[in-house]
């Protein structure tokens, strides 16, 4: 189900018009699993990675200037999101219904989404820094 960030060299690059780079597959310190980076499947998928980890749902649209320079940056600077981090990529616009679970209007959003699928918090950009600073740890 989940495919390591290294898989979406190609994928990624027929999502967004960019190739991911080898370093989103990085070896992070062993307390936790490098911060990866998946392309959305089912709510099922996002319940079964919440349950291991920060699981943030990206809404991502082609054709949205902001989200092109999120996924550049995302590029150039993976290596600098802390560990233990899933980012899942969702097509904002084919993914309408996902949309109207979480109650996002605006791509560039993301969603922390809980161990039930149920969503822990949700904000608009930031990239980086948001994913550093948001993402809820359990204890």
């Amino acid at each position: 189900m989940q495919r390591r960030a290294a898989l979406l060299l190609a994928v990624g690059a027929a999502l967004t018009g960019f190739a991911l780079p080898a370093a989103w597959a990085q070896e992070a310190p062993a307390e936790l699993p490098p911060a990866d980076a998946v392309l959305y499947e089912s709510v099922d998928q996002l319940k079964a990675l919440a349950e291991k980890g920060p699981t943030i749902l990206y809404f991502h649209a082609d054709w949205c200037p902001t989200c092109k320079v999120t996924m550049t940056s995302f590029q150039a600077r993976w290596p600098e999101v802390q560990p233990g981090i899933t980012l899942v990529i969702a097509d904002y616009d084919a993914e309408t219904e996902l949309k109207a679970l979480y109650g996002v209007t605006y791509q560039n959003t993301y969603v922390q989404v809980n161990a039930d699928g149920t969503k822990a918090q949700i904000w608009n950009g930031g990239g980086i820094r948001a994913l550093n600073t948001r993402p809820i740890f359990p204890s």
